[in-house]
């Protein structure tokens, strides 16, 4: 049944029928060459990186095969792992993609013993977005206050934060927090900026909005969510810094490039299992005593767990997606490129794409991640070496927060964002930090 499920998701738009994506592919893969072209660019990945912090496809392919070696290693420790699980069980099992996540679970509580349901009981929903607010005010010296009921929302359940700052109280905008599901809403969880901070002519401060779909418990039980989601919810709200903390003179300098984006918010996730945190808002929903250190250390621990398939199926991914883009003339054969890209980086067995290209929607959806699928990574890279930054100095440490702020979060895209992080770390960002935030080895 598992065989049956993974093939039929892993097949969408590519079965040959009317849905089938891959004529369509070739079609907007040498449209864009063409646009390319005529634009005065080597290939749309020039075209589309040519503001960008990686400026140049090879750049970002550096990057990328920087780390793939380590991954695919990692894959095969992993399936060893799981290999050893499936004949202890008598199970006569070759590990295949649609076992990988099911051998990997019991991998997972044979090694870490990590009850997820037990994690629940200690972040609360309302528990973990104090957190997060506590968190930026400590860092960045501003203030959230709750003024809903005062301005108008879009929903009930739409909870509003004033931002000011805490040396005077000027106003920097307005937070907006959506944080349950509903009939009509889209899945997920993401940011939104209503409007952007900008100087010019009468200015205008930042209305920013974090989304979630979290399901409410009955009347007068507590939400209790899991560390993966409260992950997520300080992740979105970096994004949200990111624009509250913005202090830019033109609107059109407010947007980074796709490669930078992430960052902000990949590196404010850091925070959520400091002691401080944890101590003040990870408390049992019952009892009140904060998350135990031990259950926490098994978290931390469990944090390297299958990253070699968390990497590989997403770097495969960008690797083709930089591949598919740098051909000047963008003539292919969707299925014939897919098949011998993967050969040729060697694509573990046990592994498929995390998207293939007949149902790539960030590559084919619009342009917004075409050339660009890379730039998680990218972003992961400086959010690993930010936090050793705070680690070095101290999870709270003043200047490195003030540093933060001011070269990273403050000033938009108003200059070179390989500068900003120069004038930030002192240095460009270091894949070292990366490989041992994912538990690969950092040795060439």
């Amino acid at each position: 049944l598992r065989e049956r499920v993974w093939k039929k998701f892993k097949s969408r738009g590519d079965n040959g029928d009317g849905n089938d994506t891959k004529a369509t592919i070739a079609q907007i893969v040498k449209l864009r060459a063409e646009r390319a072209k005529l634009l005065g660019f080597a290939s749309h990945a020039h075209w589309r990186m040519s503001d960008t912090m990686a400026k140049d496809p090879k750049a970002a392919q550096g990057l990328m095969m920087r780390v793939w070696p380590a991954a695919v290693q990692r894959v095969r420790e992993e399936v060893a792992d799981m290999q050893s699980i499936a004949a202890k069980e008598g199970a006569a099992t070759v590990i295949e993609p649609w076992d990988y996540l099911y051998y990997a679970e019991k991998v997972r509580k044979a090694k870490y013993d990590l009850d997820q349901g037990e994690l629940k009981t200690y972040l609360e929903l309302n528990n973990m977005v104090a957190a997060a607010l506590w968190s930026a005010e400590r860092r960045f010296n501003i203030k959230f206050s709750e003024i809903t009921g005062k301005v108008p929302v879009f929903h009930p359940d739409v909870r509003v934060f004033e931002v000011t700052d805490s040396d005077g109280g000027a106003h920097r905008g307005l937070f907006y927090l959506d944080n349950f599901a509903r009939a009509g809403k889209r899945s997920g969880a993401w940011a939104s900026s209503y409007r952007v901070q900008h100087k010019l002519d009468d200015g205008a401060k930042a209305i920013s909005s974090n989304n979630n779909n979290f399901v409410k418990g009955a009347q007068g039980e507590p939400v209790l969510i899991s560390v993966d989601d409260a992950t997520t919810l300080f992740h979105e709200f970096g994004h949200a810094l990111h624009s509250l903390l913005q202090d830019v003179t033109y609107p059109g300098l407010s947007t980074t490039p796709r490669d930078f984006v992430e960052y902000p918010s990949q590196v404010n996730e850091r925070w959520l299992l400091t002691r401080e945190v944890l101590d003040r808002f990870a408390k049992h929903y019952k009892t009140g005593e904060p998350m135990p250190q031990a259950l926490v250390d098994k978290v931390r621990e469990s944090e390297k767990f299958n990253q070699g398939y968390a990497t590989v199926e997403y770097l495969a991914a960008a690797i083709l997606d930089m591949d598919l883009h740098t051909r000047p003339d963008g003539a292919v054969d969707a299925a014939a490129f897919e098949r011998d890209a993967l050969a040729r980086i060697g694509m573990p067995k046990e592994i498929a794409l995390r998207h293939r290209l007949p149902h790539f929607d960030h590559l084919f959806g619009s342009d917004a991640y075409s050339a660009g699928y890379y730039s998680y990574l990218w972003s992961d890279v400086m959010a690993a070496d930010t936090w050793d930054a705070f680690v070095e100095a101290g999870a709270w440490d003043g200047t490195t927060a003030d540093r933060l702020r001011k070269y990273i979060l403050s000033n938009g895209n108003t200059i070179d964002r390989a500068e900003s992080y120069r004038l930030f770390r002192g240095r460009d960002p270091d894949v070292k930090a990366l490989l041992e935030k994912r538990g690969f080895p950092t040795s060439e």
